[in-house]
């Protein structure tokens, strides 16, 4: 289901009350225009509310004679913690073993965006993309690995620095078979 635009009038005007809020003045030269900037942000840091599966991949399967597993890693990835709204960020590794066809590449990058520009937790997100490429490839087996730097634990809270999450998930032959799961693991190092 696509959801409708956010109304950017309605989000400026509650940002500019959040601003009076925290004491500060609206009207200053510098913070004028905030609000309709940070309306726009959060509209384009939640796409992926307004997009769907099917528009992603647009149709890029390909016929692939082979049964062979296809790693991309290193995709970049942008969120915002659900929890304070603060953005996590960091990297995350795609493997499938095909059945007869072939994802575009780029329309992976283009799933794990769909799922991070949204109000995320790492662990739904890293299940989500798992779930999108098996359910769009058709594959026997997926594998994602996502390692992000959370904001919310770096700029608050504890306070730590160089503390890095890492999830994964793990679907059909990448789930039942060690030697798979580990020639993903290898792979991706």
């Amino acid at each position: 289901m696509k959801r409708k635009e956010p109304n950017e009038k309605r989000i400026a005007a509650l940002v500019k009350e959040l601003i009076a809020e925290l004491g500060e003045d609206p009207a200053r030269d510098g913070l004028v225009k905030t609000p309709e900037r940070v309306a726009k942000s959060l509209t384009f840091l939640t796409r992926g509310y307004r997009q769907n599966l099917r528009a992603v991949v647009n149709g890029a399967k390909f016929a692939s004679g082979t049964n062979h597993m296809v790693i991309l890693k290193d995709i970049e990835l942008y969120s915002l913690c659900e929890h304070h709204m603060l953005p996590f960020f960091g990297k995350c590794a795609i493997g499938y073993i095909s059945q007869g066809k072939v994802l575009g590449v780029s329309k992976l990058a283009r799933i794990v965006d769909m799922y991070a520009r949204r109000l995320q937790i790492q662990e739904r997100m890293t299940e989500e993309i798992a779930r999108a490429v098996m359910e769009e490839s058709g594959a026997e087996g997926v594998g994602v690995v996502v390692r992000a730097k959370h904001l919310c634990m770096m700029m608050r809270g504890v306070e730590k620095q160089n503390s890095e999450m890492t999830t994964s998930a793990v679907l059909g032959t990448f789930r039942s078979d060690e030697k798979v799961r580990q020639e993903f693991l290898s792979l991706i190092r």
